[in-house]
């Protein structure tokens, strides 16, 4: 059994590149989750980038294509969030930045209910045989301590309403954020907007 304190979560940065797309390249949705394969593109991409992005994927392949995309986008540095590591190797992801830096993945009525300058937390995903953990957690926590450290008046998940477990769901289940003491503040469409002010 793999020990929680042995993992660290780091802030992407540039000199993390590598680490990041050996996580999508060899270790992310292993499991044939329906997700993948992803790069976590999508988040901060316009509609018409996703439709140029899937065009190109009968050509050069899915998952060849969209981490395509994902290099010129951490090359441009559009993907923001965590990565966290097991030793040396990177085995798991969070998106998550300002709020203001998303196209999609925030609910729009989200956008109009902010409390101030907000993180927003989008897509978890954690290698197979790292979850149960608490990893999504330990996620949570690191994104609230230094968003706190960096003037933000709150951090928010934004939860989908489902019947039992759901594969597709990348955005972290209510119980998730509640044992981070997050509150709802709205619900809308299908998706609820949990709340923490730091």
């Amino acid at each position: 059994m793999k020990n929680i304190s042995d993992i660290k979560i780091r802030p992407l940065e540039p000199e993390l590149k590598s680490d990041y797309l050996d996580f999508f390249d060899s270790r992310a949705f292993t499991d044939q989750n329906p997700n993948g394969p992803c790069y976590c593109t999508s988040p901060n991409q316009d509609e018409e980038t996703i439709k140029q992005m899937v065009s190109e994927f009968s050509a050069n392949g899915v998952k060849e294509t969209v981490r395509k995309y994902a290099v010129k986008m951490l090359d441009e540095n559009k993907i923001q969030g965590y990565l966290a590591f097991d030793g040396d190797i990177s085995i798991g992801w969070c998106n998550a930045a300002d709020i203001e830096s998303y196209i999609g993945f925030v609910p729009e009525f989200a956008r109009t209910n902010t409390c101030g300058k907000t993180i927003s937390i989008v897509c978890f995903e954690i290698a197979p045989e790292y979850r149960g953990m608490g990893l999504a957690s330990a996620f949570i926590d690191r994104i609230c301590s230094d968003a706190k450290l960096k003037g933000y008046v709150a951090v928010e998940g934004y939860s989908k309403i489902y019947e039992g477990r759901n594969d597709y769901d990348f955005s972290g289940p209510v119980r998730l954020y509640q044992k981070s003491g997050f509150h709802e503040v709205a619900r809308k469409d299908g998706h609820i907007i949990m709340r923490k002010v730091l």
